[in-house]
């Protein structure tokens, strides 16, 4: 029997990108969709003054309010549904994240989604020859030689050829329809993003053979293709992590099914399309933030319908919607990138946990340098452990040598020793990394009369000099301003750069090794769109030179030809106050060693300091990444701090110190005294003043939630909004909760 018509419900409860946690009754209105209302649908609705795009998330035959006071939407958007698994996962996420669902959609849907643009593909004319036109003597082309030039010229690319590049080799439209009205050619459309598949094997070039290690790994992924398995790939730099994904996409793409691969960084997704795209025949497409509006939707299209095999992407790529899902790949999962730091504050590595759970794929999460997180889950069970210790070019990863830089003058950051060192690497025909994690030419302008530094007027941070262009800038709340001529305290006009950035260590290698090119690397130097990858570009050439950067350069990126690491310091995040910094701190030192000597010749890493024998400094250096993370986890457990403990983090911030010291008082003054009435096992702690209290003239304050059990934080947490969204003086503050925080700033 044919299924039976859905009833027309008399409400529907749609979510409006808005900070109000709740849905907003509307009325439906205009012919019901093929397959009647159902959630996923998105219409068009007045709301306030505006009309907005929101999304339907029940349907109902009653409202709380009375249904002559409800309005009727104004259009109705979709005739079927977005897809399901993207729904249930943006539910799941505002939910967890005790986020508005509203917004959660607004932040998951494409740009051109969010305005009202229908899901279909962008398509192209796509021309290829007929059978008739393969035969030997095609008729009607003796009095047509540019004709026969043209259907010559389709001969030779099986696979055909668009519109633009049949044009581009001064061929007309009017030669392509005169084929086609000989029956010699035929036109159809294809999609922009996500072609059809040629057909035959998926491979363009075959896999690398696999040493023992790697071998083991792939035997334990492939046990796991028709379950969730969720599997900890740690592998040391270098160990050929990324071929061990390779070949289970392969497997994953043999079975017709998708596979999602997340990235940390935009810098990192040209290096992985090329290395995907020249290995696979099938389509591989790419979701990040330098995509044009319709080059994303173009990409989330052809991944919903299945024509888009492989989907790499960066954190927000999560919630890509998948027609038929195989495997999740988090390449580099311990980077804080994967966390969301504004609005929708989700954990992308976490969700894709979720996402392979719900639907019974693998996951893999690959790192050399796990977060104590996943660790943590591997030691317990949860995931499956599978280790890499050995490099592909068979030498051992480079060990940490401390550079004790107390007492010693340097220039540009660098001390003689270390000077001379690059100098012998550059003479051997190698290439030198050098690590400064601070962008600009120096951390601040100090007055050397009087000891006057250049601070921020809106932040409580100084601002960093900088000499192309010259100038001051604060890089937390991004305020300019010019250099001044002289002291504003004493009026001097002895002004001198404290300390080093990347442009004055640039600078000073400059001029120490005038025929050498030096590639500065971070975020001012890369803004043009590809200019990344043009340098890394003329790196990967191996011709010897110096490369100076940020931590831009420590994820991922393969350097062959280096020899040589520099870090100019080690020590900026080993004693802040975030009980993270070693962990984050550990794991970036461990990741810049890993780009040297990853080819034919050993590599050599060299880390200044002025605290050697720190005790956590000198066991990274003496035992690796791995022994430094146990002792963490011990310290951890002992401490009651995650992963052995559950955090959320209250974040307040108002131009008014007053009204932000006065809600955190109140807020949590009420948590406590709610934890004590329902006799919930949380925590309470502050409020406090955040780690920069002022920034972007604004005051910052925090209090923290912690249990032993993620449910009686989330019950916590859920009441504590209810609370603020009831409180009349939180309307004067900007409020947010983070749950699972990364950092305390």
């Amino acid at each position: 029997m044919p299924d039976s018509p859905r009833p027309i419900p008399r409400v529907l409860g749609i979510a409006i990108p808005s900070p109000l946690r709740r849905l907003f009754d509307y009325l439906p209105a205009g012919p019901a969709p093929s397959d009647g209302w159902q959630p996923g649908l998105r219409v068009r609705v007045p709301f306030g003054r505006r009309q907005v795009v929101g999304v339907v998330i029940e349907c109902r035959d009653a409202s709380e309010l009375p249904l002559s006071n409800l309005k009727p939407i104004d259009a109705r958007l979709d005739d079927t549904p977005l897809p399901e698994d993207w729904l249930w996962l943006c539910r799941f996420t505002a939910r967890y994240y005790q986020h508005g669902i509203g917004d959660t959609l607004h932040h998951a849907m494409p740009a051109l989604l969010r305005q009202g643009r229908a899901l279909t593909a962008r398509t192209r004319e796509h021309w290829s020859v007929t059978e008739a036109g393969h035969a030997d003597a095609p008729p009607g082309l003796e009095r047509a030689p540019r004709q026969a030039e043209l259907l010559s010229m389709l001969r030779q690319h099986p696979h055909g050829l668009v519109t633009q590049a049949v044009l581009a080799q001064s061929f007309t439209r009017e030669q392509l329809k005169a084929l086609v009205s000989k029956g010699l050619i035929e036109c159809h459309e294809q999609p922009v993003t996500g072609g059809e598949a040629p057909k035959g094997p998926s491979l363009a070039e075959p896999a690398l053979p696999l040493n023992g290690e790697q071998a083991a790994a792939m035997g334990a992924l492939h046990e796991g293709l028709d379950a969730f398995h969720p599997c900890l790939l740690h592998g040391v730099t270098g160990s050929g992590k990324t071929e061990v994904y390779l070949q289970l996409i392969e497997a994953v793409v043999g079975r017709q099914r998708q596979a999602l691969v997340l990235v940390p960084e935009i810098g990192l997704t040209p290096q992985t399309l090329e290395r995907f795209r020249k290995r696979f025949q099938v389509p591989v497409v790419a979701l990040h933030s330098g995509l044009t509006d319709h080059e994303r939707l173009d990409a989330w299209e052809a991944a919903a319908n299945g024509r888009a095999p492989i989907v790499i992407g960066t954190r927000s790529a999560i919630f890509t919607p998948l027609a038929r899902p195989g495997a999740i790949i988090v390449d580099e999962e311990h980077d804080g990138s994967f966390k969301q730091q504004e609005g929708l504050r989700y954990h992308a590595r976490d969700l894709a946990v979720i996402r392979a759970h719900r639907h019974g794929i693998p996951i893999v999460l690959g790192s050399a340098t796990p977060s104590l997180e996943s660790l943590h889950r591997a030691r317990a069970g949860d995931y499956r452990h599978l280790r890499l210790t050995r490099r592909a070019s068979r030498h051992a990863p480079a060990r940490l040598e401390l550079v004790d830089l107390r007492g010693r003058p340097r220039k540009g950051g660098l001390i003689a020793p270390v000077l001379d060192a690059i100098k012998t690497t550059l003479n051997a025909g190698h290439q030198v990394l050098v690590f400064i994690n601070r962008r600009g030419f120096a951390p601040t302008l100090a007055c050397h009369a009087c000891g006057w530094l250049a601070e921020c007027t809106h932040c409580d941070a100084h601002m960093t000099l900088h000499r192309q262009p010259p100038l001051l800038a604060c890089h937390h709340c991004d305020h300019r301003r010019g250099l001044p001529d002289a002291c504003p305290d004493c009026g001097s006009a002895d002004l001198r750069p404290l300390g080093s950035g990347t442009e004055r260590t640039e600078e000073t290698l400059a001029e120490r090794f005038p025929d050498i090119p030096v590639h500065r690397i971070d975020r001012d130097s890369t803004r043009r769109r590809d200019a990344l990858e043009r340098t890394l570009g003329e790196v990967r050439r191996g011709e010897p030179c110096l490369l100076v950067g940020t931590q831009m350069l420590a994820k991922g990126h393969h350097l062959p030809h280096v020899n040589l690491v520099v870090v100019v310091n080690a020590d900026a995040g080993l004693y802040a106050s975030d009980f993270r910094a070693l962990e984050h701190s550990a794991q970036l030192l461990e990741q810049v060693a890993g780009r040297a000597g990853r080819s034919s010749h050993p590599g050599r890493v060299l880390v200044q300091t002025l605290h050697p024998d720190d005790p956590n400094l000198r066991l990274l250096a003496a035992r690796g990444y791995d022994a430094l993370a146990e002792q963490l986890l011990e310290e951890r457990r002992a401490a009651s701090l995650p992963p052995f403990r559950f955090l959320a983090l209250l974040r307040l911030e108002s131009p008014r110190e007053s009204d932000v010291n006065a809600l955190g008082e109140r807020v949590a003054e009420a948590t406590r005294e709610h934890i004590e009435q329902r006799g919930l096992e949380v925590d309470c702690l502050g409020p406090v003043p955040a780690p920069m209290e002022r920034r972007q003239n604004r005051y910052h304050m925090q209090v923290m939630l912690g249990a032993d059990k993620r449910s009686r934080l989330h019950e916590a947490g859920a009441w504590l909004i209810a609370w603020l969204e009831a409180e009349p003086t939180a309307r004067r503050v900007r409020w947010s909760l983070d749950i699972d925080p990364q950092t305390l700033s």
